[in-house]
């Protein structure tokens, strides 16, 4: 029989879901949806401390814990799937010591507010070898993870933007201490890039964190698919955390919408499915 109270306790909902205005609205809206642990989105804290510097304590008097951070990068855009793939992470040459500098900074912030994790997307990595991207892509890479590792905080690559086999042989090239995936099952149908229970056994262990987001594929070859609350779309939810049960997953399940008008009742949605279906 599964422990519901012990699901819980790794539950948790990304901060942007909610769309806060203020570290308090943050708060409120957490413990409106029934959850009190949360993933951070760093950069309104790095960029805008005199709105957002108080974060931690107005968590911390909320009984609100901070299970990990996310950040992005400069320049990214999401309109197509072309222009996330010119414009995205760690790629481009035109933003990369903005970027790398911002890093500094945003790995700096993590490590003062005791935080394990950090996740991001590192843009799209090349799927051959013999790319001549591939290689700066492990160098530049390797710079962020030792940037992290040097403040003790694991850095976590959100899955979706290539295939799991992909992932998984970028990865053992790189073969980075530092490095782990923070696992999107609806990324990789918003991406077109395959099957996310068979993903989960692909890349196994080196699951640290959950996103609990769905989506449906697009029916335009080259488009987005649609973001969709979680028992909505097309990931195959009981198969999904059968998966993580045979790869003896024992990271957080962290709540993620990033779509749709109804964000807290949505985030409720899915954390009523996982207590019923996560080991």
């Amino acid at each position: 029989m599964m422990n519901s109270s012990a699901v819980h306790k790794r539950l948790a909902v990304c901060s942007w879901s909610l769309q806060p205005a203020d570290p308090q609205d943050l708060a409120d809206k957490v413990l409106a949806t029934g959850l009190q642990r949360v993933q951070l989105a760093l950069d309104p804290l790095r960029t805008m401390p005199a709105q957002w510097g108080q974060t931690p304590a107005v968590l911390g008097e909320a009984g609100i814990a901070m299970v990990s951070g996310m950040f992005g990068c400069v320049g990214e855009d999401y309109a197509t799937l072309d222009s996330i793939r010119a414009t995205g992470g760690i790629a481009p040459d035109s933003t990369w010591s903005q970027n790398l500098a911002n890093i500094k900074a945003t790995a700096g912030l993590a490590a003062d507010l005791g935080l394990n994790l950090v996740t991001f997307h590192a843009g799209f990595v090349p799927h051959d070898p013999t790319d001549a991207t591939h290689a700066k892509m492990q160098n530049r890479l390797a710079a962020v993870a030792d940037i992290f590792a040097a403040k003790n905080v694991r850095l976590g690559l959100e899955t979706g933007q290539e295939t799991a086999a992909s992932l998984v042989a970028f990865l053992a090239a790189l073969n980075h201490p530092n490095l782990c995936v923070n696992f999107d099952p609806a990324n990789l149908i918003l991406y077109g890039q395959g099957d996310p229970v068979a993903a989960v056994l692909q890349l196994g262990s080196a699951i640290h964190q959950v996103h609990i987001k769905d989506a449906r594929h697009t029916q335009v070859p080259g488009s987005w698919g649609e973001e969709l609350p979680v028992g909505a779309g097309e990931v195959d939810w009981p198969g999904f955390f059968q998966a993580l049960r045979q790869c003896n997953f024992t990271g957080d399940y962290v709540i993620e919408r990033e779509a749709g008008t109804q964000r807290s009742p949505d985030v409720c949605q899915a954390r009523e499915l996982v207590l019923k279906l996560a080991p």
